[in-house]
């Protein structure tokens, strides 16, 4: 992964991204053999994930592809995790 083409240039981007508090967990999937990725984001529609993330280094030169986009509502989560998921979703008012 680290020896791919742009590798220092697509970590500072999504290590930005983490910090500006757009992508909140990533990383690879699986055991390896097929790269693949999941980020969890935090953004308001499909087409905001889209725009960021064709800001990637790796996107612009088709190292990597965006699968899909899948909306998440938080069902469950761990007592340790609440405080910091509370201050990252922000709940939607009603109506």
């Amino acid at each position: 992964m680290r020896d791919q083409a742009l590798w220092t240039e697509h970590a500072a981007f999504i290590n930005g991204q983490m910090y500006g508090g757009f992508i909140l967990l990533g990383g690879p999937l699986g055991d390896g053999r097929v790269h693949r990725a999941l980020l969890i984001v935090n953004s308001e529609s499909e087409s905001a994930v889209r725009t960021r993330m064709m800001e990637d280094p790796w996107m612009r030169a088709g190292i990597l592809r965006l699968l899909s986009i899948e909306p998440w509502n938080i069902l469950v989560s761990n007592d340790k995790l609440d405080p910091v998921l509370a201050d990252i979703v922000k709940p939607t008012p009603p109506g």
